[in-house]
């Protein structure tokens, strides 16, 4: 079997024909934690007040 039916195996890095979407994914990732973050932090400014 060549995984065709349950596709590759997890971790596998074999099975990416080039870094673009992943890095666009990480990227794209990092960009929401650093808007959750500055909610976050506007939001406990509101705490405060």
């Amino acid at each position: 079997m060549h995984g065709a039916r349950a596709g590759a195996p997890r971790g596998n890095r074999n099975a990416f024909k080039h870094g673009e979407y992943s890095a666009a994914v990480i990227a794209e990732r990092r960009a929401l934690r650093a808007l959750m973050e500055e909610v976050g932090e506007m939001l406990e400014g509101l705490d405060g007040g």
